[in-house]
């Protein structure tokens, strides 16, 4: 299996790098808006799909949008910890316009948690390593609180609000944390609000971290802060396990100081609807960010992933790479990676991947990289995305050597995933992973 390594800026630009990068592990080199144009000239098959998206509220691309931030920098975007500054989503803003709106609605009205006498709607276990300090709780307004997280919809400003103490986990000035923190987050009902606010931070030159597991089913609206010190090393894994009928959105957002190290790792298998939105900053000179998701969308399961990146210092280097697979009528799943460079962000480094394997008829994914850049004084910038079916030439080979097509399937999807799963550091959800996405294996191809 050939795979092809383009984590560094040196691709940029460079056709042949990318569609190696579309083409390695089984999926072929083809765009998300070819996949579009094809469906459009299918005929009446394509103006079905189309039908089906409008009727969920979703804009395709091509068609218009007339929001305010239609045409506006993403630099521009309202941040507010005030939910009256925010109006309900619609497809014509282009933030919203792939999401099927109608089967989000209930996280856009501002509702509180609805805990029950012992029964919350969200249940929280927390695990905390050896030499860090006991969990706290933040009052909105109370440092470190609203740091880095400054809400930019009506989801995030709403489990803000809503939320009137922050889980605070800390990693101590100088420690070096072995342990991950762990935080495991148990819906107990698929028609309970939840709201939440966490807060993870490392103190300078401090080693740490954190797990978010998140389970069970609920209405979930959260907000994740994640603050990394001068030279301290973060590691943020969040996974969504959620039941079938779960609704989820959630707003991560990070600022890095100087020479920080941030490693972002998202991983959503499960959930009816989950939209995560994933925001790095960075406020210093030499600091890195990296991340890293995977995702597997099922029949009528929808999963989006957006990214930004706020390169709003100089000499800073990010990495993004987002690699899903899709199976069954109606799944779908949509990965949007915005990088902004700034004018001041002289020497930046920077790249964003994303691959999607359709493993089905009746699935789609749409992928939009974006870069926006402001200064000419670059080191690299670059970014790479496919969309693609089974490579024929590849079952052929596998099974040319005896191994039946079921396996050989397998095997590629296996592939497919495996040098994203080799970078999560704990070695109890590498393998947890692996099992799940076996499962979904098992399922699909039996």
């Amino acid at each position: 299996m050939t795979t092809t390594d383009v984590k560094g800026p040196e691709s940029s630009g460079d056709e042949q790098a990318n569609e190696a990068v579309g083409g390695a592990a089984g999926a072929a080199p083809v765009a998300a808006q070819d996949v579009l144009v094809e469906d459009e000239d299918r005929g009446e098959a394509g103006r079905t799909v189309r039908a089906e998206l409008e009727d969920e509220g979703i804009a395709l691309p091509g068609s218009p949008a007339s929001g305010e931030d239609s045409h506006a920098t993403r630099a521009n975007r309202v941040r507010s910890f005030e939910v009256a500054d925010f109006s309900r989503p619609t497809s014509k803003d282009e933030e919203w316009r792939f999401t099927p709106l109608r089967v989000l609605s209930p996280l856009f009205e501002d509702l509180p948690t609805e805990d029950l006498e012992g029964d919350p709607a969200v249940a929280y276990e927390v695990g905390v390593p050896e030499g860090a300090p006991e969990a706290s709780t933040l009052a909105p307004g109370q440092s470190p609180r609203g740091t880095a997280l400054v809400p930019e919809d009506i989801v995030s400003a709403v489990a803000s609000a809503r939320t009137e103490q922050a889980l605070h986990l800390r990693a101590p000035r100088g420690a070096e944390l072995s342990d991950p923190f762990r935080v495991a987050i148990t819906g107990r009902g698929a028609e309970r609000r939840g709201n939440a606010h966490v807060v993870l931070e490392t103190e300078e030159s401090s080693v740490a971290t954190f797990v978010l597991d998140h389970t069970g089913s609920a209405r979930f609206a959260e907000n994740v802060e994640m603050i990394v010190g001068d030279n301290s090393q973060m590691t943020v894994i969040s996974l969504q396990n959620w039941d079938d009928d779960a609704l989820h959105i959630s707003a991560h957002h990070s600022r890095l100081g100087r020479d920080a190290r941030l490693k972002h790792i998202v991983v959503t298998l499960g959930g009816r609807a989950v939209r995560i939105n994933a925001i790095g900053e960075f406020s210093a000179p030499g600091s890195e960010l990296e991340k890293l998701g995977l995702y597997f969308s099922d029949e009528g399961q929808f999963l989006e992933h957006r990214i930004f990146v706020d390169h709003a210092a100089p000499k800073c280097t990010s990495n993004s790479a987002y690699k899903g697979a899709l199976q069954g009528k109606g799944a779908r799943s949509v990965w949007v990676g915005d990088v902004l460079i700034r004018k001041e962000a002289e020497g930046t480094s920077t790249y964003e991947l994303n691959r999607n394997l359709v493993l089905t008829e009746g699935a789609r994914a749409d992928s939009v990289p974006n870069l926006e850049i402001e200064t000419g004084e670059i080191e690299g910038a670059g970014h790479a995305a496919a969309t693609g079916r089974f490579d024929d030439e590849q079952l052929f080979y596998l099974r040319a050597r005896g191994i039946p097509e079921l396996e050989a399937r397998r095997l590629v999807v296996r592939g497919f995933f495996a040098e994203l799963i080799q970078q999560i550091d704990v070695p109890e959800i590498r393998e947890a992973l692996t099992d799940s996405i076996e499962a979904e294996l098992q399922r699909s191809m039996n």
